[in-house]
């Protein structure tokens, strides 16, 4: 009997709100939302062993943003530990885009979503380049299409 195992979400990201991201009503500013998640979609390329560098040198391409969403769920303030997590929720021709997950280090509770959808791209021609099978096979298992 072979035994087949479900995509996954990686961890990526471990973060504290300090009182600097606070904004005049106590919490944190949505602007401080985006270096964290930002930060996790470049450990995501890492977790999937894609590597920017590794990726260019050995595909001839990298990932550039194209479209990011941030969904807003709960507040968070000072003091509160976050985890950022990750998968794959749609694979494309040239591009595939990234489904990341806020939740609080203590209680599990949501307080924002990111969808990011990342184009590979060519630097040679600094245009977009279809994706490559090798970059696609490693998508494919954290492909979570419903994440």
């Amino acid at each position: 009997m072979t035994s087949t195992s479900e995509p996954t979400r990686l961890e990526l990201l471990r973060g504290v709100v300090h009182p600097w991201h606070h904004d005049h009503f106590g919490h944190m500013n949505v602007r401080h939302y985006a270096p964290f998640f930002d930060d996790a979609v470049y450990h995501m390329w890492t977790r999937l062993g894609l590597p920017y560098a590794q990726m260019q040198a050995d595909h001839g391409v990298h990932t550039v943003s194209a479209q990011a969403t941030t969904g807003f769920r709960q507040e968070l303030v000072a003091g509160d530990l976050i985890v950022i997590d990750g998968a794959v929720s749609r694979i494309g021709g040239k591009s595939c885009t990234l489904h990341l997950r806020m939740t609080h280090a203590d209680t599990g509770a949501l307080h924002a979503t990111y969808e990011v959808v990342e184009v590979f791209f060519d630097p040679a021609t600094r245009r977009s380049a279809p994706m490559p099978e090798a970059i696609r096979a490693r998508l494919q298992a954290h492909h979570i299409p419903d994440a």
